[in-house]
């Protein structure tokens, strides 16, 4: 256990939320709980959802139906439920109404708070003034807005009246944001004038205006202030979110509505063909959520937590959702983590107090380019927990995060599942010790598994990960395909959740992702994933980021490309590039030597920060490059070579 980085502290082992539920069911240490809790998974959702002490409007009278199926199972049947009574409502009724919900900052670094009581008054009144609009349960409502306080009022109003919130990024043009819009059918669009980002003025209400002229569905669209510009007009069709909310609508209740009342639709970019419209539940969402902010992060009422994320990816729902059901404080941020200076998000963190923090890799290794003092200026010792998701990590950022960031005294809590599950397949907990960049073990209640071809299960060897039991909060097929759907998860194994992730466990059981197994690349009968070449790229101490693709090769199958960002102070040069492949040949062995080494200025990645390989790679090969709606910066294609 040499390798072991982390280890939890006494204090962690009395007072973490998941050592009271252990105390509470007589299970002595990690092992068992994470064999109890994965083998028989109705007894652990049962328990965590009392323990967790989420609010039923009226119980359920059974806790699972499978009988049609895993793709179909049905959850907490007979019982009804609705996220803003166990988000918001519930707090001010118990008389947290002055406790602090919700911390804004913009990109110009002005602040907000709203209180529990804030919220729920504006929250109330806007969900009013969308039924005024005739919104009811069951209609799709787009929120195509940036971080911005307004988001999270419209989010809660929505679920609140029992409407179907679609979260899109603000980022988006307007192709993109019609797609979703004509698949859900909306009735409603809420945007803004336009946003933010390092400085500039991002038009929003254009690209709206474009979009919903090819949406035939759209209704109404309610505008937010956020430029105080003018903006293109129609009186028939648009209003100020501003008058629907101070306008004196008739009070609507909070929505009772059965556990498996779809609550939002999440698109997801496939590889192919249209987005992937994820359905979920109040109940679905409610459990997931709840348990992982409760569990995973050890969140408590007096906790602020800041994941760095926008309302499109799942993180921002799971952020706000988890955090309110435990009544904590949440902060969502609308800027760039390095604008204006490279110690925006570590201000952000002394200044908020903020106790859990949570980010990617990759903008870890982004944030890693600058000198170490814009770190060290700031005091981080609120700080008690670290997370990320999003990709695999390399040894070297990980290790950085651990140091710099947390001081060796956080746990870097890693988890990994997906937007179809808007939660964890994987996931660590406090009170268990660490190595670099594992997600030490199935997530709690999460029948996970390693196989091979065959569907063996496997250990010490990379893998398919999958899932063999249902859990709540798994999308409830395709908004409107359900086959694509079943093809997606199921068609690999009759019952088991493919989730098309590469993983491995070590022979001390540590779980590890090697990415995603549609990345997979296999050089003369050797099986690897892009995260191993890309973590030996960065041993070198001028590589910033890297991704990896491989290409096709007449004797080996296939090679290994590197497209590699280099740091500050390196040029690109043959010299430079020799100086890489040697230290990739060293790390990996003479078989994973790479063809070729490319420098490029920038890397494509979504809005949350995941490098689009697949974009990469077809650019490179010449191929077409497929839907490039989650590209934040589709312009960094440009840069990557085709000689093939």
């Amino acid at each position: 256990m040499s390798d072991i980085l982390w280890r939890p502290t006494p204090e962690i082992l009395n007072e973490a939320n998941i050592s009271r539920f252990m105390k509470l069911h007589h299970i002595p240490d990690y092992d068992s709980l994470i064999a109890k809790a994965c083998s028989d998974t109705e007894w652990f959702w049962e328990a965590c959802l009392k323990d967790l002490k989420i609010k039923w409007q009226r119980p359920y009278e059974k806790l699972l139906d499978a009988t049609q199926g895993f793709p179909w199972a049905k959850w907490f049947v007979g019982g009804q439920l609705n996220i803003v009574d166990n988000c918001i409502d519930r707090h001010v009724a118990e008389g947290r109404a002055e406790q602090v919900a919700m911390i804004w900052e913009g990109d110009c670094g002005a602040t907000v708070k709203y209180t529990y009581g804030q919220l729920q008054d504006k929250v109330d009144r806007f969900a009013a003034g969308l039924a005024s609009l005739g919104v009811k349960t069951g209609d799709r409502v787009g929120l195509y807005l940036p971080m911005v306080p307004e988001m999270v009022v419209s989010f809660f109003a929505c679920l609140k009246i029992g409407a179907i919130v679609i979260p899109i990024f603000s980022g988006f043009g307007a192709e993109p944001l019609t797609v979703r819009l004509n698949n859900a059918e909306a009735k409603i669009l809420i945007t803004a004038d336009g946003s933010f980002r390092r400085g500039k003025e991002i038009s929003i209400k254009a690209a709206a205006d474009q979009a919903i002229a090819k949406v035939e569905s759209i209704e109404k669209v309610v505008v937010v202030k956020r430029t105080h510009k003018e903006v293109p007009w129609n009186p028939e069709r648009d209003l100020w979110f501003d008058d629907l909310i101070s306008e004196n609508h008739p009070p609507v209740p909070t929505a009772v509505l059965d556990a498996e009342s779809h609550s939002m639709i999440i698109y997801t970019s496939g590889t192919t063909g249209l987005p992937k419209g994820t359905v979920h539940t109040h109940g679905g969402c409610l459990a997931q959520m709840t348990k992982e902010v409760g569990y995973y992060f050890d969140t408590k009422p007096g906790d602020v937590f800041f994941w760095v994320t926008d309302i499109g990816w799942m993180m921002g729902p799971w952020e706000m959702i988890g955090t309110l059901s435990l009544g904590s404080t949440f902060v969502i941020f609308e800027g760039a983590p390095d604008y204006p200076k490279p110690d925006r998000l570590w201000d952000m963190v002394e200044r908020h107090g903020v106790t859990i923090f949570g980010i990617s890799p990759t903008a870890i290794r982004l944030l890693m380019q600058s000198d170490e003092q814009w770190v060290a200026k700031h005091d981080l010792s609120a700080l008690r927990i670290l997370g990320s998701t999003g990709e695999p990590w390399d040894p070297e950022s990980y290790q950085w995060f651990f140091e710099k960031i947390g001081k060796k005294r956080c746990p870097i809590i890693n988890i990994s599942g997906g937007t179809e599950i808007v939660g964890c397949l994987l996931a660590p907990l406090p009170i268990t010790e660490l190595k670099a960049c594992t997600l030490r073990g199935p997530g709690l209640g999460m029948a996970v598994d390693v196989f091979d071809e065959a569907g063996n299960s496997l250990k010490g060897e990379v893998g398919y990960l999958v899932c063999k039991a249902p859990a709540p909060s798994m999308t409830k097929a395709f908004w409107g395909d359900k086959e694509r759907y079943l093809e997606t998860y199921f068609s690999k194994w009759p019952e088991i959740w493919f989730h098309g992730d590469w993983a491995v466990i070590d022979e001390e059981g540590y779980w590890f992702l090697q990415g995603r197994a549609d990345d997979t690349i296999k050089v003369s009968g050797r099986r690897t994933g892009p995260a191993e070449v890309e973590a030996a790229c960065m041993r070198h101490p001028g590589c910033a980021e890297a991704a990896t693709i491989g290409v096709p090769h007449e004797i080996k199958g296939e090679s290994l490309v590197c497209i590699v960002v280099l740091k500050e102070g390196y040029a690109p040069s043959p010299e430079l590039e020799a100086e890489f492949t040697n230290v990739v040949t060293e790390v990996l062995g003479k078989t994973l030597k790479p063809q070729r080494i490319h420098f490029v200025p920038a890397l494509p990645k979504t809005r949350s920060a995941k490098i689009v390989r697949r974009a990469i790679k077809a650019k490179y090969l010449g191929r077409a490059l497929g839907d490039l709606s989650s590209v934040e910066n589709p312009q960094s294609l440009d840069a990557i070579p085709t000689p093939l």
